[in-house]
């Protein structure tokens, strides 16, 4: 009986060779569930449709009716207490149909009524104006145009 003998080790080593085995074993479980783990990360799309922000409102406080026979709104219809965000911003700058104040009413009484030519009269002998040349009148005499035939003239 022919028995081979192997290297005198303590109980419980392993040999090299099975070392080598096990560690590459273990690299290939490791790329593998890293390979997995990314490939979970491809829907995730860069250039997804996103909300614009600058186009985002505030909404109108709830407000309880006063009538509760309402119908219900059309669809896609603006709603009545809102407005756009233009109409909000041009009364928020010019104001609505509120009253004049004590000091504009004051101030327009004080400059009183205006006279109907007095825009006519700006050749008058009584109104100081400065004469800038014809180069002013030319450029308010010019025709409106979309400025593709514009030329720049530099003095040298």
């Amino acid at each position: 009986m022919s028995r081979t003998l192997l290297p005198n080790r303590p109980a419980g080593r392993m040999s090299p060779e099975k070392k080598r085995i096990m560690r590459k074993t273990a690299t290939a479980l490791i790329a593998s569930a890293a390979a997995l783990g990314l490939s979970a990360c491809g829907g995730i799309s860069i250039d997804r449709e996103r909300p614009d922000e600058f186009a985002v409102q505030r909404q109108a406080p709830l407000v309880i009716p006063p009538d509760f026979h309402l119908v219900p709104p059309a669809p896609g219809a603006p709603r009545p207490a809102e407005g756009t965000a233009s109409q909000q911003a041009l009364e928020a700058l010019f104001g609505g149909p509120q009253q004049r104040s004590a000091i504009e009413t004051s101030a327009l009484d004080k400059a009183g009524e205006a006279a109907p030519g007095i825009r006519s009269a700006i050749g008058d002998a009584d109104t100081y104006t400065v004469d800038k040349g014809t180069a002013t009148q030319a450029i308010i005499a010019a025709p409106e145009g979309d400025g593709q035939a514009a030329r720049a003239v530099i003095p040298g």
